[in-house]
């Protein structure tokens, strides 16, 4: 099944480029331009150079900046083959919560196909961002950042093979971005190594977070394969692995908003609604928390509804109007809040089609339901939809099905940090 192997990975040295605090980004797809300007003027050799290059030539720029830190040495190839253990400690909500240890495993992963059932998907993509990654791998033939996937593992053995290898030891980099703290510890020993690729042998890997990056990755060593160019590194990509049931793992909604409908109603939309939900007024976002919060314990279908002007929570009546309208889909589908909202309201109602959705030209997301309000309260937005997070279970659920939720159904807290470690596909 999942083929896992060590890797000498690129790492910054830091008595050059400066302290690895310094050098990290978050993933490229949720730095604005603003917050890319800070990264640079804090250390002119921060990832983001990498990661998210800019310019007249971005690819090209990326590929000679890599090639100019291989040979200044601020990168530098690790000299044996290792395994990283990564370490993220945080609040369970952002400056606030239960305190929380999330602890995985990056290595290199054998691609596979989707269809093989060894690497399993649950969101759909968007074309555009995979253009952007196949390029910049293209030029640079380097992973810059980790896919985070998930593994099933009832006995967490793989998890305590990790604990008991960082249990007592220095990790290679501690320090804190402000709300989380990051921790790595690079595995060498033969023993464990092999120990923790037998783990694998019989598993399945469940993206959770890096769609576009894996499916990117299928395309180059396509490409490659076309070209009839040789690069072994391009049968494998970089991951994190994290047991499916660990402690430390978060996931945050992402919500919706409606903007540029012609002919937007509020007032016939809820009347609308009222066929398959059950209507009730709320007070503001905070009631809003409050109800999602109880439907969620309560395993009941509800949305927060926002007009700008009123509050209302959506509370699905019955979840046998889905079986008619998705007869393909499995009942795990079927039964996802976000599936309801788009196919009930978003299709049937506002008749937002997929190809809409997908080009994001009526919808669009945000994780913060305080940004959400805002966006409608300015006008920006005619409404949103505020939703409960996709619990794990739901999402291996939908990948073990051979299916995908609609794109941005999920929301990983906190995000893997980049540029602890890189992946040159070129070297061993």
């Amino acid at each position: 099944m999942a083929d896992i192997r060590p890797f000498r990975a690129l790492r910054y040295d830091t008595t050059k480029a400066g302290g690895i605090e310094e050098l990290t980004c978050p993933p490229y797809d949720i730095i604005s331009e603003a917050q890319r300007q800070e990264y640079l003027a804090r250390n002119p050799h921060n990832v983001i150079r990498l990661e998210l290059p800019k310019g007249e030539d971005p690819y090209g720029e990326a590929a000679q900046t890599l090639s100019s830190w291989l040979e200044e040495r601020i990168l530098k190839t690790d000299m044996d083959p290792g395994l990283y253990i990564y370490e993220q400690e945080f609040l369970s909500k952002v400056d606030k919560g239960e305190r929380k240890v999330l602890r995985g495993l990056i290595c290199r992963v054998r691609l596979e196909e989707f269809a093989t059932g060894v690497v399993l998907p649950h969101e759909e993509t968007l074309s555009k961002a995979k253009e952007d990654r196949f390029r910049l791998m293209e030029a640079a033939h380097c992973n810059f950042s980790q896919i985070y996937s998930l593994y099933q593992d009832e006995g967490h053995v793989t998890r305590k093979r990790l604990d008991n290898l960082a249990a007592g030891t220095v990790p290679r980099y501690d320090f804190s971005d402000g709300l989380v703290t990051h921790r790595l510890w690079v595995v060498n020993d033969p023993a464990a190594i092999a120990a923790i690729q037998e783990d694998f042998a019989g598993r399945k890997l469940y993206i959770a977070d890096g769609h576009h990056r894996y499916e990117t990755a299928l395309n180059y060593r396509r490409h490659l394969e076309e070209q009839g160019q040789y690069c072994p590194g391009a049968d494998f990509a970089m991951m994190m692995l994290v047991d499916m049931t660990d402690e430390g793992l978060i996931v945050f909604p992402t919500h919706r908003l409606v903007r540029g409908l012609e002919n937007f109603e509020s007032a016939s939309l809820l009347a609308a609604c009222g066929e398959l939900f059950d209507i009730s007024p709320i007070e503001n976002l905070e009631s809003a928390q409050l109800g999602l919060d109880e439907a969620y314990a309560q395993a009941k279908h509800a949305f927060a509804y926002f007009d700008g002007s009123q509050w209302s929570l959506l509370t699905l009546k019955d979840l046998s109007v889905m079986n008619a309208l998705l007869p393909d889909k499995s009942a795990a589908s079927r039964g996802l809040d976000v599936s309801i909202l788009h196919t009930l309201v978003l299709e049937r109602i506002l008749k937002i089609d997929k190809e809409n959705m997908a080009r994001q030209l009526n919808l669009t997301y945000t994780r913060s339901g305080e940004e959400a309000v805002e966006s409608v309260e300015k006008g920006e937005s005619q409404c949103c939809f505020l939703l409960n997070p996709t619990r794990v279970e739901e999402i291996r659920d939908v990948a073990a099905c051979g299916e995908k939720m609609p794109q941005k159904s999920t929301y990983f807290y906190p995000k893997l940090i980049t540029g602890l470690v890189m992946n040159h596909l070129e070297r061993s």
